[in-house]
């Protein structure tokens, strides 16, 4: 297919009518843009080859001339593209909730691709028309749209592919090359008219922690990450610009793509965010080891960036170097082998603090210096005892799958109140935002994955942002005593009570089976749930939680279950905390009582923990 053209692009632009023009500009108490350099690269679109991401390390830093500044005007071709011109994309097929995700690499099995460079400037455009329509901008504003991504080996032809379908439609880019996800829409908040912020809009190419043939994109606005229907309405627009631009005429672009080192002004931030909790003293983690783990993603700017620009020792630190082929390890604080290399990190290097970062850096996890993991309710207990001494008796937003035993410690330990919604950060945040514009105060939104917002931080869901507030908890007390290590953050979530057995079990529905009679996955999995509430109201052993917002949550034998259909797949989850194993498997027993007449639901899983 041929590159999409301005006059393609432009012209499904204006579709959308004339706009009143708006000059509108954002603020956040919380960052304030520092100096840095910034370099411009003119007349073509940069090339490199993307069989592996190693070259990140490097190329970020090479395009960097600090001081410099300089705007470019792009004459860019487009590169050669696996999709023939009369080849159909169904654009909604790449909707994942509020993110886009697809394939972008060949090779795969089963996975052909799906996220080509032709696809992603029609998303970019879109995005870009979609952003208009929201400022209700007339035709001839300029939109500023940062775009970074992270280490996967297709991100570059991509980040690429983005600033071509912005800048094609009259729009700015400012490429910040590897970044984080926060970083993107804290762009969008910094206010700093010399270095071309605050953006309009961000763009981060990444597709968090899947695997490395995976990619895809998240949104921003000032007013945070996009919902479903404003992702649902952006591919609409591009399938009908895509379509277009098989007719479409190469014309020279008109945008301007600067390129700015942000992750340098974000982690300036962090550092001072630090510095502050600790009474301004220059390096107030002086003494501390820290090691860090980055996966292969985004992270590595952590350890060179914040913690030894405040004193830390960071010797042990590992997979620091962008590689999106992931070799060590799922860049994932969810995953088993992500924890117990960064628990092994710790422990062999003698350190007081291990942290552990997603891919694109929106999750993070920590490990004390006895190599015990604080992550998922843990993590979530830690963090609310931080924000509850800060905001006694706010709300903690979760997602559905939190212990009874965090309710307990939230609530009758820290004096809090604990609300329980669904699963998907993006469904938690709204929670909180909804629940303060009701009168009720929250001050924090979490997930067990590991994302987790706060208030004051503009309800942005950053990994490296969690992680500082444990640095200020450490900073402040070392400010008081200067041998105090992480066990200040360990003594925060004391009588917190874990369960002895917990699982995860995932049924699987059949979406060819006859019992489906032709209905969706999700019907089928809705009458699943009826039916186990209408046997369980029938059991004296069990008792169904009387607030819930999602599937079937259930109290039993010392322990709880929760049944619930996934977000997107055709999946029912099933978790299941208990004392003991035996205790786990009565609650499975009762599960498997009532789902087994679905013939279409694959329960070998819980039959083989059952035996």
């Amino acid at each position: 297919m041929a590159a999409l053209s301005a006059k393609t692009i432009n012209a499904f632009l204006a579709k959308d009518g004339p706009w009143t023009r708006q000059n509108t500009r954002y603020t956040c108490d919380l960052y304030a843009l520092n100096t840095r350099g910034i370099y411009s690269v003119q007349g073509r679109r940069l090339t490199l080859a993307d069989t592996s991401a190693k070259w990140l390390n490097t190329t970020s830093t090479s395009w960097i001339s600090f001081g410099k500044q300089a705007n470019i005007s792009c004459n860019a071709t487009q590169g050669t593209s696996a999709v023939a011109s009369t080849e159909k994309v169904d654009f909604l097929k790449l909707q994942n909730g509020s993110d886009i995700r697809g394939v972008a690499i060949a090779g795969v099995e089963g996975e052909p691709v799906n996220i080509t460079e032709p696809v992603t400037e029609a998303i970019a455009a879109a995005f870009a028309s979609w952003l208009l329509n929201k400022k209700k901008a007339d035709g001839l504003r300029r939109l500023r749209i940062s775009v970074g991504h992270d280490s996967r080996i297709s991100a570059h032809k991509l980040q690429n592919a983005v600033s071509h379908g912005i800048t094609a439609a009259g729009h700015d880019v400012l490429q910040f090359g590897l970044a984080s996800t926060p970083a993107m829409f804290n762009s969008t908040l910094t206010e700093d008219e010399i270095h071309h912020c605050p953006a309009d809009g961000g763009i981060i190419v990444t597709a968090s922690h899947l695997p490395y043939n995976r990619n895809g994109f998240k949104f921003f606005t000032s007013d945070g990450g996009l919902n479903k229907a404003d992702i649902k309405d952006i591919l609409e627009r591009a399938s009908g610009i895509y379509e277009e631009s098989a007719h479409g005429d190469k014309q020279e672009q008109t945008g301007v793509v600067t390129h700015v080192d942000y992750m340098s002004i974000y982690a300036s931030d962090l550092v001072q965010s630090v510095r502050k909790s600790s009474g301004n003293k220059e390096k107030p983690l002086e003494g501390l080891h820290i090691v860090v783990d980055a996966g292969n993603g985004a992270g590595g700017f952590f350890v060179d960036k914040v913690l030894k620009p405040l004193g830390a020792v960071t010797s042990g630190s590992q997979f620091l170097e962008p590689d999106g082929l992931f070799p060590n390890h799922i860049p994932n604080p969810e995953d088993k082998a992500a924890m117990e290399a960064i628990t092994q990190a710790v422990l062999n290097n003698k350190a007081d603090l291990g942290i552990i970062f997603d891919t694109d850096v929106d999750r993070s996890a920590a490990v004390d210096s006895s190599g015990r993991e604080l992550n998922r309710n843990r993590l979530i207990a830690l963090m609310s005892a931080i924000v509850l001494e800060e905001h006694p008796g706010t709300t903690v937003v979760t997602d559905s799958v939190t212990s009874d035993g965090l309710t307990t410690f939230i609530e009758n330990k820290l004096g809090g109140k604990h609300h329980r919604f669904k699963r998907g950060y993006k469904n938690v945040i709204d929670e909180a935002i909804r629940l303060n514009s009701t009168g009720e105060e929250s001050h924090l939104a979490m997930e067990t994955s590991g994302h987790g917002a706060l208030k004051e931080n503009c309800w942005l869901d950053d990994g490296a942002y969690l992680m500082v507030k444990l640095l200020n908890k450490l900073a402040g007390a070392r400010t008081s005593n200067p041998n105090n290590g992480s066990k200040v953050l360990t003594d925060l979530v004391e009588g917190l009570e874990e369960a002895s057995v917990t699982m995860e079990i995932r049924f699987k529905i059949d979406q060819n089976h006859a019992d489906l009679d032709g209905g969706s996955f999700r019907d089928y999995g809705e009458s699943i749930l009826k039916h186990l509430e209408n046997v369980i109201s029938k059991d004296p052993n069990l008792q169904k939680a009387p607030k819930n917002y999602e599937g079937v949550r259930v109290s039993g034998y010392g322990g709880w279950f929760l049944l619930r259909l996934s977000l997107h797949d055709p999946v029912l989850p099933l978790n299941i905390e208990a004392q003991s194993k035996d205790d786990a498997i009565k609650l499975g027993l009762a599960v498997l009582a009532a789902v087994s007449e679905f013939s279409a639901l694959d329960t070998t899983a819980l039959n083989k923990f059952l035996e």
